[in-house]
């Protein structure tokens, strides 16, 4: 099965055409105020609207309050929700659409269990623990990834061209996931690193499969 492949963190439509250009199946908006990538609602209707068919717009929220999330919903169409916060099952299955959970790994998390308190997830994406919420951008020690975690995998947390060949060999996940791997600055991507972590992540499928 084709690994999927999501830019996260776009914050302008030239930026949600190379992306689109270099491969990616899904593109992520982010809707969490304190980060730089965070986008306004006309720009987010914006970008959305710019998507062609086949590719998945990807919403992420961290703790939003549930009217500004169905507010978010009304006005920007969104096909998959993200949260990164510290929701819980019946938060995150309320709003009636596909959404997929973050982890924060670090050592001392049971991440089968954790798994297994989300059980209409889609799928569980696993990024590294840092102060806040997110990533930043960090690579979390990979094996304390079980070999299965009972949801479909999705792996985040510092990739960039040079690690996700590794990873995808590795790992296994169903997608990967990449915002700042990808950036000339934050929340301004490069052309050149989207297309050469689209590229590392297709020739790991190949050589997987040789």
């Amino acid at each position: 099965m084709q690994v999927r492949i999501k830019i996260c963190g776009l914050t302008r439509i030239e930026d949600l055409h190379f992306a689109v250009h270099a491969g990616a199946d899904a593109l992520g908006l982010v809707f969490y105020p304190p980060s730089p990538r965070c986008v306004d609602l006309p720009t987010a209707a914006r970008l959305a609207r710019a998507v062609p068919p086949f590719v998945s717009m990807v919403g992420l929220f961290v703790n939003a309050e549930p009217a500004v999330l169905r507010s978010t919903l009304a006005t920007v169409p969104i096909h998959l929700l993200q949260f990164h916060g510290d929701e819980d099952e019946a938060y995150c299955r309320q709003f009636d659409r596909p959404y997929i959970k973050a982890a924060r790994v670090r050592p001392g998390i049971d991440l089968v269990q954790y798994a297994a308190a989300f059980p209409s997830a889609q799928a569980i994406l696993l990024d590294a623990f840092v102060d806040g919420y997110g990533g930043g951008g960090k690579v979390f020690d990979w094996s304390l990834v079980p070999s299965s975690l009972g949801k479909p995998l999705i792996l985040s947390g510092g990739l960039d061209a040079d690690n996700v060949g590794e990873a995808v060999r590795r790992l296994r996940p169903v997608a990967v996931d990449v915002s700042t791997g990808v950036e000339a600055s934050r929340g301004i991507k490069d052309p050149e690193k989207m297309r050469a972590f689209v590229a590392a992540v297709r020739a790991a499928e190949s050589m997987s499969g040789d």
